[in-house]
Parts: C-alpha cells; structure tokens; sequence
C-alpha cells in the first residue's frame, strides 16, 4: 500500500492528530496505573485491585455518558473547530496532569482519567466521521487501515514509554512524565491546525442529555441492518481484544514464566499484527469494500487462537526477556499472538468501512458514538466474561483463550455460510491479481450505491471474473444457461449471483425470465454487467451491440457505465488462433488493462451511444498498454 494518503493535508494533519492523542492517552493511563502501584499502594496501604478496576471504570464511564453527545456535537458543528477544541481539552487536562504528578496529588490523577475518558469519548465520534467527507470512497478503506495501524502502534508506544518514565527515580521520574504528557498535547494541537474544514450535517441547537441520549443514540444506531452488523462485529473485536490483553499478563506470569518485559514485547507483538493486518487489508482490498475479509479474519484469529491455547508452559520462573527471546516456543507464542491481531485488524478495518459507507451522512458521527456505547458494553461483558471463566467456575487460562478461539472459529464459519458471496468474490480478486497483471482506471466511475449497469466489451471467457474482482462493488453478471448450468460449476455461479439466460429462440420465456431477474437485482439496487455483443469476439475488436441492452433499459432506466478490457485478446480464453479453451495456455502474467467510463445518466443512454462509448474506451486502452508494452498499436 503506498503512503499517499499521508502526504496529503486531507488526510495527513488528522491521522496525526488521532495517533498523537491515542499515544498520550495510554502513556498518561499506563503512567497512572504505575504511580498508583507502585507508590500510592506502597505509601497510603490502599487496595491495588480497587484502584485499578477504579480506574478502568474512571476511564470508560464517560464513553457510557457523553458518546451520544460527542456524536451530536460533529453532526452540528465543523468537525475541524470541534477536533481542535478537543485537543486544547486535552492540552489544558495534561496541563494539570503535570502539575499533578509533579506534587504526587493521586486523587486528582484519578479525577484527571476521567476527563481524559471524557475528551476521548467526544473526539470518537468526529474520528471516524470526518473520513468520508475528506476521501472517496474508494480511499475510505485505505484512511480506516492507517488510522487502526496508527491507533495501535500509538498504544504500543504509549505502554512501553510509560514502563519506561516510570522507572526513573525521584524528581526526574516526575519531571520526565509531566513534560512528555505536555509536549506530546502541544504536538497534537499544532497537528490539528492543518486539517481541513468538514462542514456539519446537521444545523440547530445540541441538547445535554447524556443518560437519555446515550439510550437514544444506541437505540438509532442500530435501526438499519447493515449499520447493526457492523457494530455488532466491531464490538466483538473489542471484547476480544479486551480479553486477550487483559489476560495476557496472567499468561506471561503463569505459561511463559516471564518477567514484565515479557509482556511489553508481547502486547508489542499483537499491536504490530493488527497494524499488518490493516495493511494487508487495504492492500487485499485495492480501495473496496471487500467484506469477504470479515470471515477471513475470524478464520486465523480463531485458528491462531486455539493453537495459542494449545501452547505448553515454558520451563523456567521469571525468565528475563533476553532469556525468552532465545527459546522457540516464545517465538512461536509471540508469532501465534501477533496471527490473532493480524487477523483483528483483516477483521475490522471492513467492518469500520461498512458502518461509515453505511450509516446516512446526517447521522453518520452519532452512529459512531452509538458503537463507541456498543464497544464499551462489550468491553465490560470481556471483564465479567473472564471473571466467571477464571474465578467463579476457576477453570484454567488456557481454557479461556481456547474458548475464545473457538468463539471466533465458529463465527467466521457462520459468516461463510450464511453469505459466502463476498469470500468469493475475494478468492475471484485474488486469482484474477495472480494469472494477470491487472491496472484498474475509473474504478470511481462506478457508483458508490443505488443501480447501475455496467456494459463492456467480450473477449474472452475470463471477462466476467475481471470485472467482478475488479468492480469496486458487487456484481450481477449474465451468462449463457449451458454454461451456467454446468455440473461442475454451477455452484460457482449460484453464488456468484450469474443470471442465466437462454438465447435459443424456441425458448422465448427464457429470456423474458432473464430479463425479470436482472430487473430485480436493479430495483434492490444492485450491479449488474452485461456484455451486449452477445458472444466472445471473433476478431478482437468491439462488435454491434444486441437489442437485448435496450429491452433491459426501457424496464428500468438506470446510470449506465461504459467499460472496456484489453490485453485478454490471445489469451486461451479467447478466438484468437482458434476457438477458445481448445489450445494450450501460451501466456502467464500477461498485461491486462481495464477502463471504467463516465456514467451515463438514466434515461440517456441509447444503445449506439454506449457502443461508441465501449469501442472508444478499448481503443485508448489498446493504445495505452501498447505504450506500456513498447509495442505498435
């Protein structure tokens, strides 16, 4: 995935600005957590588990209690004044913070993780929302993965310069800790001068009511069905990454027999394998949707999740980490863990997409306020999970990761089951990008939703997987009922949503049949392509369209998107040099180029329009790919 996006002023001031208040988040609660350990439990004689379950519900109360306002706030104001004020709140609060630590004043730091909980639940909801207004669609994907690479990586640094301030001794300790938590707010405010301004939603008076508007929010929030999956899905990830690294210093002390820095390099390992998983996401999808990695994702946190379970305790007691990182068997915990995070960020970085892409513009900041509510429900169903796993039915560690792996093995399964289409669609991209050299132009061209019809020109038998990996949304596609009828196929095409038609003119309700499912499929607003030659060309070049396209138009007028492949002709999958698939594959790898036009409004689009349109878009794209190739045209 290349860094574009981060050298660009829509997207570059805000990702720092996220990551710079996810890294001082975790260094002030981490450093918190430290002091009262380590020097108020020593010095008052108070409880350390009531201190530290105090501040975990310090830190998350205010996510119960002003998340629906922090969502109403960037649906009515600029989200760039309201991302800038957000951070001087946090510049004023470390501020104090500082001042707190320097004369050891532990119940104010308390007081102060909770405004810290209060400036992170209002800046959630502007987090997530002021994305689609500054990337397209197409790059919305690719601005979710960088912002969940940074977030985490963000909370790795923070745990680990937290370790680190804190074993510094007297007043440098304090001094050290105050000045880091200052200049790193000051970084983040001068960071937030650079973003954009994204204009509200929404216009009038914000009421306060942060018990009924929290109900009210999660109530909305989970009206539209694809808006409650996708917050349902993201809350599970965080239910489990909240019992994964809530355990994983119990796991340390009584699987690996390390010390602590066993346990930064592990939380260090996850955090890395979510941040890759992101990545590979984004560079799985190619700038879509691609909700064939949800499953995927629960598949290897699952399996890497049992296998982890399945991991036998190292021999040893408070291994130092430079002992550990001498023994196979840590190597392999820690690469099993950084698999389960992997397949976290493969899992959710989709399902992020779909609740922004998904969730009306108007209310798009209060949806995810709804799922920073959702989140933190599931966060404490984690804590009381693991309660009565280890303490009421006191069953061992390694049954509750194996449980959780199982959990989410099961899930991934469901969700190939109940909906395989969109794995397979993956698999169709996948294969597509391995037999082929693919370059995608105007895939923005295609609308982001409602129906459209995509036409493009017939080279090969092959066409049809091309366009469905490549298509940024989900295609409907036509094809000949022998073919589709074939035994060994004809489960491929029933998932993939083929409509077959029957050309034999003795069978004329077949066609009519054809033409009532494709009518279907545009009415719920679906994507359906078809090839108006009507068969494979025999030549090579763009023949007369069929009247077929016109028959589909009149039943229902929708934008039109001309396209064109080139490069397929003298594939075995085409006429060249005799009928197709009767000769030996001659080429691997080859150059494949395939052009998406303007869309053609409803109603406009006759059926020699969109053939010039086709024959023009395949003849500059023979031209461009001859340039590329060094060849004549």
């Amino acid at each position: 995935m290349t860094p574009g996006l981060l050298t660009q002023r829509r997207f570059a001031p805000f990702f720092w600005t996220q990551a710079l208040g996810a890294f001082n988040d975790n260094l002030f609660k981490n450093v918190l957590l430290l002091l009262l350990t380590f020097v108020a439990v020593p010095r008052y004689g108070w409880d350390t588990g009531l201190l530290n379950n105090l501040a975990a519900g310090l830190f998350i109360l205010p996510f119960f209690l002003f998340s629906a306002w922090g969502g109403t706030l960037a649906d009515h104001l600029d989200k760039q004044r309201l991302v800038r004020r957000l951070k001087l709140l946090e510049l004023v609060t470390m501020l104090v913070a500082a001042a707190a630590i320097w004369f050891e004043a532990f119940g104010l730091l308390l007081a102060l993780l909770f405004m810290m909980g209060t400036q992170s639940a209002l800046f959630g909801p502007v987090k997530y929302a002021i994305l689609p207004q500054h990337l397209a669609a197409t790059e919305l994907l690719r601005g979710n993965a960088w912002v969940n690479l940074g977030t985490f990586v963000s909370i790795l640094l923070g745990t680990l310069l937290a370790g680190v301030l804190a074993s510094l001794e007297g007043a440098w300790a304090r001094a050290a800790i105050a000045g880091a938590l200052i200049v790193i707010a000051l970084v983040g405010v001068v960071a937030s001068l650079g973003i954009p301004p994204a204009p509200p939603s929404e216009h009038g008076r914000v009421p306060w009511r942060p018990f009924s508007g929290s109900w009210r929010v999660l109530r909305d929030g989970l009206r539209g069905r694809n808006v409650r999956a996708a917050l349902f899905g993201i809350s599970f990830f965080w239910f489990l990454g909240a019992c994964y690294l809530t355990q994983l210093p119990a796991w340390v002390r009584d699987v690996v027999h390390g010390s602590e820095g066993a346990v930064s390099f592990m939380i260090g390992a996850f955090a890395v394998g979510v941040g890759l998983g992101a990545l590979l996401c984004a560079r799985l999808s190619a700038g879509r949707l691609e909700l064939g990695l949800v499953p995927l994702g629960a598949l290897v946190i699952g399996v890497s999740g049992i296998e982890l379970a399945a991991q036998g305790p190292l021999p040893g007691e408070h291994l130092a980490l430079v002992a550990l990182l001498q023994m196979t068997d840590f190597w392999r915990m820690s690469t099993l863990l950084a698999l389960v995070g992997l397949g976290g960020g493969l899992y959710s970085v989709p399902l992020y997409t779909l609740m922004q892409l998904a969730s009306p513009e108007a209310r798009r900041a209060r949806v995810v306020a709804a799922n920073n509510i959702l989140n933190a429900l599931f966060m404490i169903l984690a804590a009381a999970f693991g309660i009565v796993m280890l303490s009421v039915l006191a069953l061992p560690l390694t049954t509750l990761f194996a449980c959780l792996g199982w959990l989410t093995l099961t899930l991934g399964v469901l969700l190939l089951v109940r909906n395989p289409r969109p794995a397979l669609r993956l698999s169709i991209f996948a294969l597509v990008r391995v037999l082929y050299r693919l370059r995608c132009r105007g895939r923005h061209n295609v609308p982001a939703e409602g129906p459209a019809l995509v036409v493009c020109n017939h080279v090969s038998f092959m066409d049809a997987l091309v366009l469905g990996g490549a298509c940024p949304r989900p295609l409907r596609f036509m094809m000949d009922r022998p073919i589709y009828e074939s035994p060994w196929l004809n489960w491929f095409f029933r998932i993939a949503g083929a409509i077959p038609v029957d050309s034999d003119r003795r069978d004329p309700g077949g066609v009519r049949r054809a033409l009532e499912e494709v009518s279907r499929a545009l009415r719920n607003g679906e994507v359906v392509m078809i090839f108006p030659e009507g068969r494979l060309t025999p030549d090579g070049d763009v023949h007369a369209f069929r009247r077929g396209l016109d028959l589909v138009l009149a039943r229902d007028p929708v934008p039109v998107v001309p396209a064109a492949l080139s490069g397929l002709w003298g594939s075995w999958t085409s006429n060249k040099d005799g009928k197709a698939l009767s000769k030996w594959p001659r080429r691997l790898r080859a150059r494949v180029l395939l052009v998406f036009g303007e869309p053609i409004p409803a109603g406009y689009s006759p059926r020699r329009t969109l053939e010039r349109r086709v024959r023009g878009l395949k003849r500059a794209g023979d031209k461009r790919l001859a340039r590329r190739l060094g060849t004549p045209v």
